[in-house]
């Protein structure tokens, strides 16, 4: 018993240690805490999204996921194949290009307007806390920080590992300008020793003047939050980005529901919508898209093109690597006036506004 105890307790200690590093941020508190209980989206000590929204759907357990995820034989196909990719020298492009690069997952690059745009980026390898337990695929880490120009404008969506990646914002302070993110989500970067004069905080619907040519407005998403046992302490919002004659819809992780009407309706047309498509489950569809979610949202928002998101680097679900952008090309297809996808490679050029150019399905035929 006595050597029970004292295994308990070195086991203790080591998680407890463990949950000191930085990388777990810091929760809100004081002035930004008071901001925050101010918001009608903070609700009996924690943010709520619009309606109701489980973290399971009826019937499932968090046990029976798990049981699942690490004992059930299940297709969960990863790529033994390195997936493809483009190394856009993005140092070189001409400020006057209206571009975006793709690095994989849902982390992308943006020039819009002679301004630059980096969001949820993840260069680390990894989408967890714990090194090595969620891997990105071979292949996908072709860029690092130091791939990229000065980044004017840092959007960060939620502060979940595979979008707020502690290693790579270390790195990117020098780089960055501003920071844009969502209530709380600041306390973070305070805490990793970004200046609080370069943060912007907001609540959804809130629109901030970044110059005389651009507004970005910050709007829901159906989600959660957190980064170590708290949850939703901070809030999760989805941005829309808009330029003369153009707009971007920029969604976070997101269940499919209401607001994408309401955004639609708010700001739409969308000339382009980048919309949360993998690492879905029915188990958990309340927080994050199912494929033919992603076409019912597109035509919510009233998006002339849309960009899929959320898959290709990262293994957080149970379906196979490729599902995401096989299911969502099908459906897309099958349904009544098909809208138009962006599929590039990772770091292949789009061209913002140019609505005519074309893309492979480039994960066809990968192992």
């Amino acid at each position: 018993m006595i050597t029970f105890l004292i295994i308990v307790l070195i086991l203790v200690l080591i998680a407890y240690n463990f949950l000191q590093h930085p990388k777990f941020g810091k929760k809100p508190s004081g002035e930004r805490l008071a901001l925050i209980e101010k918001s009608p989206q903070y609700k009996n000590g924690k943010f709520e999204n619009q309606s109701f929204t489980p973290d399971l759907t009826e019937g499932a357990t968090f046990l029976g996921v798990l049981l699942e995820f690490f004992f059930k034989k299940v297709d969960r196909k990863v790529p033994t194949d390195l997936i493809p990719s483009i190394k856009t020298n993005l140092n070189e492009l001409s400020i006057d290009q209206d571009v975006l690069v793709w690095f994989g997952h849902s982390s992308y690059f943006i020039q819009l307007e002679g301004k630059r745009f980096l969001i949820d980026p993840v260069f680390s390898g990894n989408a967890s806390p714990i090194s090595g337990t969620t891997k990105s695929f071979k292949g996908t880490d072709i860029y690092t920080v130091d791939d990229l120009p000065e980044i004017d404008y840092l959007l960060i969506t939620h502060d979940h590992y595979d979008h707020l990646d502690y290693d790579t914002i270390i790195k990117l302070k020098p780089k960055t300008k501003k920071v844009i993110t969502a209530l709380g989500v600041g306390s973070h970067f305070e805490f990793w020793g970004f200046s609080k004069e370069i943060i912007i905080e907001k609540d959804w619907f809130e629109k901030i003047e970044l110059d005389q040519n651009l507004t970005l407005y910050t709007t829901p998403s159906r989600h959660f939050s957190g980064r170590s046992f708290k949850r939703c302490n901070t809030l999760w919002t989805s941005f829309v980005l808009e330029a003369k004659g153009f707009k971007m819809y920029l969604g976070g992780d997101s269940g499919y529901d209401k607001h994408f009407a309401e955004i639609g309706a708010k700001f739409g047309p969308f000339d382009i919508a980048l919309i949360d498509n993998g690492q879905y489950n029915e188990k958990w569809k309340y927080i994050h898209n199912m494929p033919d979610d992603v076409i019912k949202a597109i035509k919510d928002l009233k998006a002339k093109r849309v960009f899929p998101v959320h898959s290709s680097k990262f293994a957080l679900s149970l379906h196979p690597w490729d599902e995401p952008l096989t299911k969502v090309t099908e459906s897309n297809a099958k349904s009544e006036n098909p809208i138009p996808l962006i599929t590039p490679m990772i770091g292949e050029l789009v061209e913002l506004k140019n609505e005519k150019q074309e893309f492979k399905q480039w994960w066809k035929g990968i192992r």
